[in-house]
């Protein structure tokens, strides 16, 4: 492969958070050139406008430097010329999550999406990308760690990569800095789990549990495709969590909390929840890399791509994350029902499901999932949480009814478009499901996805030999499923944020709104005590309902009085536990949860 567009990132200047960036093509046309940066990274459905932090942004052609003509927030035009082009500029990376680019004296990380402009006309030719190492003092023992393909690089990794194309580039993510690397096999396949932060765990463990979770994932499709490698990117924090999917990596956030030290026994919340990330984004490797949405494969990212299938790469993928644990052996079927139960008693204190479906929540991803507000619980369904729910619905559908199962239609999408790299048209999942069972799920489909009709969960689980009980939360910490607690708390229908007495959100319907109460309120005293975070949640368990209080708060700078009236909670907590199950249920749910 010649390459046609030669690429450099320097990180020179890590105190102040800037890399340097270069293009060279040295055989670019004679005529204008249009070039353009991202404005969204794929995987992340929001505009996020990734060229605001370029600049000092030049261009020369031979010898001669041009003048740049802006278009728009994220293009420019450079005049025609008789000399290859060159583009030179600086980019502020100062974002720490896994969607951006990140530069300072301990770490540096970067999306191609975040740092990289393209000519129009060239998307589809070679690159090659020189990644340089930072000039000492900065970059001690710092490493480069891509799954990019390399041309020329030292041991440490920085030097020269290749990729086929633009839409490659951007699609592998860049490591810089020092970090623990651990490789393990799966299936005669390299993989890597790559640690940067600080952190005191087990990796051994934690790469043999991903080697089973991989493993069980490669089963479901027949072991295709082969890799010649994949990383897990992960970067250790005080407090986070997120990951990105990319074709042969995922770039992940976790907290120290969330990794096995190395004298752990048995799965901790913290550990699954990290080990269900891990499966979620790796099972992007085919749903969503591969098997692809139309829309979004034929988007150049210059504009929102919109897509009334998200349900279908986010929510379904969210529903086998966690099923890929109970069936790796990692977890038994009566926690994995604790997790689905957790996930509904999710949807159920979501006022939003009784108005905004779950299609309209993925084609309005662009606006609201990822700029939540004050009003999110009442007006957005949360389409990773319905999604994975209504896959659930879906799956126990077919297998109750039809002589296939949701596995059957994820891996005849592997081989309609993953392996042959045609995206899937709108609707793809729904119409192949009807197809391969042969039955008429037209109204199926219209309830789990174009209306507020609560999702069929209680029926269908209990054709599987699962008892689905709602009951009222016990505790500040009941999200859902079995629960030894005693007592219900009472509604007060407000959430709070993190570590404060500042308001969040106040649901629809509620005590918290009848009494007048906003997001950004801040409570100050009930019934003329005082009022501290950490005393909060004894607060509310020693209230009864029905009781009124008077509640003091701050709104702004004014102090203002209220009462509210505790009610007596709703039912919107549910366990699910397995129940006595023979013939056909017995035999449904040995199928599904193996027990």
């Amino acid at each position: 492969m010649t390459a046609a567009l030669h690429y450099t990132v320097s990180p020179d200047e890590p105190a102040r958070h800037r890399f340097l960036v270069s293009l060279d093509w040295p055989l670019a046309p004679e005529s204008d050139l249009v070039l353009q940066m991202p404005v969204w990274v794929r995987g992340s459905y929001l505009v996020r406008d990734l060229a605001r932090g370029v600049q000092d942004l030049r261009a020369w052609r031979g010898d001669a430097q041009v003048a740049i003509e802006r278009l728009d927030k994220a293009s420019f035009r450079v005049p025609a010329g008789g000399a290859g082009l060159r583009i030179e500029y600086r980019v502020f990376a100062f974002d720490a999550s896994v969607r951006r680019a990140f530069l300072d004296t301990r770490r540096g990380f970067f999306n191609g999406s975040s740092l990289f402009y393209v000519p129009q006309q060239a998307r589809g030719l070679p690159v090659t990308l020189q990644v340089l190492r930072p000039q000492p003092p900065a970059g001690q023992g710092w490493q480069a760690v891509s799954a990019m393909t390399p041309l020329e690089i030292d041991a440490d990794g920085f030097g020269r990569y290749r990729a086929a194309d633009f839409e490659e580039l951007i699609d592998h993510p860049f490591e810089l800095g020092v970090v623990e690397r651990v490789p393990f096999d799966v299936q005669g396949q390299a993989h890597e789990l790559v640690l940067s932060g600080r952190y005191v765990a087990d990796p051994a463990r934690i790469t043999a549990d991903l080697a089973r979770i991989c493993a069980v994932e490669h089963a479901l499709f027949g072991g295709q495709p082969h890799l010649d490698r994949y990383l897990f990117l992960t970067h250790v924090v005080g407090a986070g969590y997120g990951g990105l999917e990319h074709r042969n990596s995922t770039a992940l956030i976790c907290s120290r909390a969330d990794l096995p030290r190395p004298d752990a026994v048995g799965i901790s919340r913290d550990y699954r929840g990290f080990l269900g990330l891990c499966s979620h984004e790796y099972f992007h490797l085919w749903n969503v890399k591969r098997i692809t949405a139309q829309r979004f494969a034929e988007s150049d990212l210059s504009r929102e791509a919109y897509s009334r299938d998200l349900w279908h790469y986010e929510g379904v993928t969210s529903y086998y994350d966690d099923l890929f644990l109970l069936r790796a052996g990692l977890i038994d079927a009566p926690t994995y029902l604790d997790i689905l139960a957790e996930h509904a008693t999710r949807l159920q204190r979501s006022p939003a499901r009784k108005r905004h479906t779950l299609a309209d929540a993925s084609f309005e991803t662009w606006i609201k999932f990822y700029q939540p507000d004050a009003d999110t619980p009442n007006a957005s369904t949360n389409y990773y949480v319905k999604g994975a729910l209504a896959a659930l619905c879906l799956d126990l559908r077919l297998r109750r009814d039809s002589p296939i199962t949701l596995d059957d239609c994820m891996r005849a999408l592997w081989r309609r478009h993953g392996a042959t790299g045609v995206p899937v048209p709108e609707g793809g999942l729904e119409h192949l499901a009807t197809e391969l069972s042969g039955l008429d799920l037209r109204r199926f489909f219209d309830r789990l996805l174009r209306s507020t009709e609560e999702l069929p969960l209680v029926e269908l689980l209990a054709d599987f030999g699962v008892h689905a009980d709602p009951r009222a939360c016990t505790s500040a910490i009941d999200d859902g499923g079995r629960t030894h607690a005693r007592g219900a708390l009472p509604w007060l229908g407000l959430r709070l944020k993190p570590g404060e007495v500042q308001i969040a959100h106040v649901l629809d319907d509620s005590p918290a709104q009848a009494a007048g109460l906003s997001a950004g309120d801040t409570l100050v005293a009930i019934d003329g005590l005082r009022l501290v975070f950490a005393q909060w949640n004894r607060q509310v368990e020693a209230m009864k309902p029905g009781e009124p209080l008077t509640l003091h708060f701050f709104r702004g700078d004014e102090l203002l009085e209220t009462t509210l009236v505790p009610q007596k909670p709703p039912l919107d907590t549910w366990a699910y536990t397995l129940a006595e199950a023979t013939g056909q249920a017995a035999e449904r749910r040995r199928s599904w949860l193996g027990t």
